[in-house]
Parts: C-alpha cells; structure tokens; sequence
C-alpha cells in the first residue's frame, strides 16, 4: 500500500500545533463547549481541511463534516471522528486527536476512494460534562437522543444555560428542543473513533495503540448539599453537633467500603467525589460547617452494577441523615448508559494488525466517548486508542504523533480489508 506523498506525521503535528496556539489558555487548553474556543478549534478544522483539498460543511447542530470531493457515492457511509470541546485548562489531545486521525485517513484515501467504503469525517461539538454537567451533547443532539430538558441546564459558572450557549453558536435550538435527529441509524454504516487513552495503561504497557472492547456508563450528581447545623467549634459538644463535613465524609466513608466489597466480588466500578466545598462565605476556623456541597459519580461497564451502587449511595444517605441530625438534597441525576463496541469491527482491525506484522491489544475504556451514543444508538462502533502520559484531563497529556498515526494506519488498513471483503 503506497503512503501519502506528505509527511503524515508533520501534518497531523501542524494542526494539532495550530489549534493548540488558538486555545491555549495559561498552561492549559480551554475549549469550552458551544464557546469561543471551540468555535475556533471548528474554523481551524475547516480551514486545514480545506487546505487539504477537502470539502467541509456545517450541519444545523454546527458539528463540522468532512469529505472527500470526488466521492460521489451515496451509500451510508463509514464515519471517523470524535469531538473539539475541552476541560477548563485541559489537554490538547482529548478529543482533537480523533478529528485530525479522521482527516489522516482521508488523506490516504484520496488518490484511491474505492479502497475503502465511503468515509466522512466529523468533529462533534460538546462531548464534555465539565461546562453544563452533561456529556455527549452534540452527539446526542445530532442523533435526537438529547432531553429537552437538557437546555436548562446551567453553566458551571452559574450563568447561562445550554441552550443559549447553543442558540449563541447558530445551533437549531428549536430543533434540539423538539428531538429532530439529523441523522438516522441507518445513515451511517459504522462509527469509529480514534482517541487518547486517558489513564496509564497503555505507557506501562509499551502499547503505541489499543483496540477498545467497551465503554463505562456513568451516573452522576453534580450537586448535592448535606444540610447540617453551624455552630460555635468550642461550644457544641459531639453528640448536639450536626456537622455537615462530618456527614459527608461518613456517607464517602461507606461507598468506599461498598465499592471495595463489590470490586471483590468481580464487578466493574469506579467512584469519585471531585467537588466538595463548604461554604466560602462563612469559612472560619471555629465554625461547624452546617453545609457542604459535593458531586458523586459512579461508573461501570455494567448498568444494573450502576444502578446497585446507586441504591446503596441513597440508603446510606438516609442511614447517615438518622445517625448525624443533617439531610442530603440531590440535584437531578445525569446517566449515560455504557456501550459495547462492535465485535465484527473489533476483529477487522485486529486482522489489520496482524497483516501489518504488529498485533494489538484489547482494552476497556473507564472514560466516556461519543462512540458509546453511536453504538447504543444501533451504529457498530469501534474505538481504538493511542498512547499518551501524563493521564488526562489536564495540561499535561503528552501523546507523540507517531502513535497517532499508528493509529491511523490501523483504520485506513481496517476500511480497506472492509472494501475488499
């Protein structure tokens, strides 16, 4: 198979390198969904698409399509991508990575499209939770799946909802808001994702690249408030004392305990509290906190293992609400239902592989990806990872391209076997 004339790898370091210059942000990259900074990673996109001799459009929801312009084929195509937004102060590679993989794919494929089904390319807008408390929203949105009571959700600066963020980004609210999907299961043949891995699995391991089995699920609270009693520290004793941080950390302290448990007994789970604060304006040495704030996420390959913790976090809360004299108020809860990835695309890039005289890996994803929308939406969908330290999530994630492309030459093999079957 003859490589591209250019240097992939210099090409793939030049958007990523542009793109990080326009969003950078102190020491990290700032995208914010439905923002600035991610309307400018969009324009980026377009820009080095259509220096690349690809055609671009925007669909009513402002996700960014790429093709080929002599693919004139209309049968569902093979879709390659993965999103633009950010975490406040994050990585450059989450998400962006997948885009610039999609339009490397592209790139071999130009001088011999029927190598391969119909490939497009598309960058999502707003895959991450952290801005509204609600992930996958372009990709749900684009698929009809996303509530309309997700509009209401507020930023977390406590300003500003999602659908006017939307709405300020020329998205179609009304649209949203009546669930119109732009795009049916049976328009695209399969979805597939190259991403990051997020956590430091693959550099132990010496993996440049990963096939991924599935993705967890989560549910989440982005807000709940353990209501207790302030008090004067020196003047209440133990037992009149209803000290919010006391509670909190007694309810944490058992879902650890039952996280332990159920780990032993062979189940997938993962728990974490990333927010908890009392209140700044009354934050005193000598005070008894009467509040505090926290978020609580759980997350598992297993939905009814999701759907178990969840009912032993709330019988806790009431075990904890007798036992300490305080009450937990729980915002709505935010599910996203795991995905199994398709098998059948699982073992074609496995054979792709194998051909190619470097195996690979399979791998879980703890993370969240827009392919578990597609997969659970009927789509086969396939991820594979590529190598990055320094985790996620932050400034620091140090993917090399060379893995990237790695990564790329695992698909494009992948679609070209697909064709020729």
């Amino acid at each position: 198979m003859k490589a591209p004339l250019k240097s992939q790898e210099a090409l793939a370091q030049a958007i990523i390198d542009d793109i990080a210059a326009l969003t950078r942000e102190g020491e990290g990259i700032t995208r914010e969904s439905y923002g600035e900074g991610e309307e400018r990673a969009a324009q980026a996109i377009e820009t080095h698409a259509a220096a690349l001799g690809f055609t671009t459009e925007r669909d009513r929801f402002q996700n960014v399509w790429i093709r080929l312009p002599n693919d004139a084929r209309t049968e569902a195509p093979v879709v390659i991508g993965s999103h633009l937004d950010s975490v406040p102060l994050g990585g450059n590679y989450d998400g962006l990575a997948g885009v610039v993989a999609g339009m490397l794919v592209l790139d071999r494929l130009r001088h011999a499209p029927q190598a391969a089904p119909p490939v497009r390319v598309l960058a999502l807008r707003a895959e991450e939770s952290a801005w509204y408390g609600k992930a996958y929203t372009g990709s749900l949105a684009l698929l009809g799946k996303l509530p309309a009571s997700a509009l209401a959700l507020r930023h977390r600066s406590g300003h500003g909802t999602l659908g006017e963020a939307m709405a300020r980004s020329g998205v179609d609210v009304d649209a949203v808001a009546r669930g119109e999907a732009l795009v049916a299961p049976g328009d695209i043949a399969a979805w597939l994702e190259v991403h990051i891995e997020q956590g430091p699995v693959m550099v132990a391991r010496g993996w440049p690249s990963a096939v991924v089995t599935g993705i967890r699920g989560n549910l989440r609270y982005t807000r709940v408030r353990c209501v207790g009693e302030t008090g004067h520290s020196g003047a209440v004793p133990r037992w009149l004392r209803h000290d919010a941080v006391l509670a909190t950390a007694d309810l944490l302290a058992r879902m650890d305990e039952h996280w332990r448990v159920l780990l032993q007994m062979g189940m997938d789970l993962v728990m974490t509290t990333g927010i908890c604060t009392t209140q700044v304006q009354s934050h005193a040495v000598s005070v008894i906190p009467g509040e505090l704030e926290f978020s609580f996420e759980v997350r598992s390959q297993d939905a009814d293992t999701l759907e178990r913790f969840h009912a032993l976090m709330l019988d806790e809360c009431r075990a904890v609400e007798k036992a300490r004299g305080v009450r937990f108020e729980f915002d709505e809860s935010i599910r996203s239902a795991p995905a199994r990835m398709d098998e059948a695309w699982i073992a074609r890039i496995e054979a792709a592989a194998v051909a190619r005289g470097a195996p690979v890996e399979r791998i879980p994803s703890g993370a969240g990806h827009d392919a578990a929308v597609f997969a659970n939406a009927g789509i086969p969908s396939a991820m594979v990872f590529v190598r990055n330290a320094n985790g996620s999530h932050n400034a620091h994630e140090a993917m090399d391209c060379v893995d990237l492309i790695d990564g790329v030459d695992l698909l494009h093999r992948a679609l070209c076997a697909t064709s020729n079957a």
